[in-house]
């Protein structure tokens, strides 16, 4: 989030004179990639990765992350765009508050078979974790228009927010 509100002491800055009066509009430009970029890939699975019964290990941008499989708590489907295409990334959550970004084909079938095993599990009073209706979807759980309306809205926050980031970089800038 301090990427992204750098610009407002940009424009405190370029008010006391401390800086020049372009100075917000150029950090408003710059800190909306580096944003876009930079807070999607914090919790995202690289190489090297383990897998065992019950846990998902890997390495992020921020150190090795663990989520506890047996205690899933939140699963979504993060959806971001690229000249390529829409990238997406499943972020599941424990019951610790570990987050990790599941990228890869072999750790999104362990996780559909955990989400499988938890949804039995809830018949017997366990708490069931709350998946979304696109993260079901997304690694074949249920059948569904989920990703297509996740895809969309996902686009077009994305484009609505951006366009309001410029504008009020701009905006700033320009005072």
């Amino acid at each position: 989030m301090a990427v992204l509100l750098l610009p407002l002491a940009g424009y405190g800055l370029a008010r006391t004179g401390a800086v020049p009066e372009g100075t917000p509009t150029v950090l408003g430009l710059l800190c909306g990639i580096i944003g876009a970029v930079f807070l999607t890939e914090l919790c995202e699975e690289r190489s090297p990765f383990r897998h065992s019964s019950s846990h998902l290990t890997a390495r992020t941008l921020t150190g090795e992350r663990s989520v506890d499989l047996n205690r899933i708590a939140t699963v979504r489907l993060l959806t971001t765009f690229s000249y390529s295409g829409p990238h997406r990334t499943l972020v599941v959550c424990d019951a610790d508050g570990v987050r990790l970004g599941i990228t890869t084909k072999r750790s999104r079938g362990k996780l559909r078979r955990a989400i499988e095993k938890a949804d039995a599990n809830a018949a017997r009073g366990v708490p069931r974790p709350q998946v979304s209706r696109a993260a079901r979807t997304y690694p074949d759980l249920a059948p569904g228009r989920g990703l297509i309306v996740h895809t969309a809205l996902a686009f077009l926050l994305l484009t609505t927010s951006a366009t309001l980031y410029v504008v009020v970089a701009v905006r700033l800038g320009g005072q």
